[in-house]
């Protein structure tokens, strides 16, 4: 480019191009530092590369640890659910118990024989027997339970009926 002067002189001209005229020694400087510079640019590339991994390994420590304390709590929750449910069945149990112990205790108290007298004299209107009322029979030590050996009809004839069956089977009439 054209470079101007404001003074009365005329102006200086400048070629747009100028010739690289460095020396070998100075092309070679250049090239290395050129080289030094890539170098450095890679370096660098690979170092945000590096801490671009060491933080995406940090988020995924986290998260991993996030996820295991989630899930320690959610079983914990569990055990404490379970836990509750034991503890209301274990009061459960004791409350049918107790009714239970209550019910035999009833039951032992109403089987009382005197309070059954009572309870038959007074709801009733039952009395004790006299010894007028009372009659003694003796009876003789002889069984009185009979033995069925007779057989019915129809028994014989569902037996012959399925006589005939099995004889009709086996063929022997």
């Amino acid at each position: 480019m054209a470079r101007y002067q404001y003074e009365t002189s005329p102006r200086k001209l400048e070629p747009d191009f100028i010739p690289n005229r460095k020396s070998k020694r100075m092309q070679d400087e250049e090239r290395q530092l050129k080289e030094k510079i890539k170098k450095e640019a890679k370096e660098r590339a690979n170092q945000k590369r590096k801490a671009l991994l060491l933080k995406k390994k940090i988020i995924v420590y986290i998260a991993i640890g996030f996820t295991m304390l989630l899930v320690v709590s959610y079983r914990n929750s569990l055990i404490t659910e379970d836990f509750n449910k034991v503890k209301s069945l274990k009061t459960e149990l004791a409350t049918l118990q107790k009714e239970n112990q209550q019910t035999e205790v009833s039951i032992e108290s109403n089987l009382n024989l005197n309070k059954v007298k009572e309870e038959a004299k007074t709801k009733l209107g039952m009395q004790e027997l006299t010894n007028d009322q009372k009659i003694y029979i003796n009876l003789p030590k002889k069984d009185y339970v009979q033995s069925s050996t007779d057989s019915t009809d129809s028994d014989t004839t569902e037996k012959n009926w399925i006589a005939k069956i099995v004889d009709k089977i086996m063929g022997k009439e």
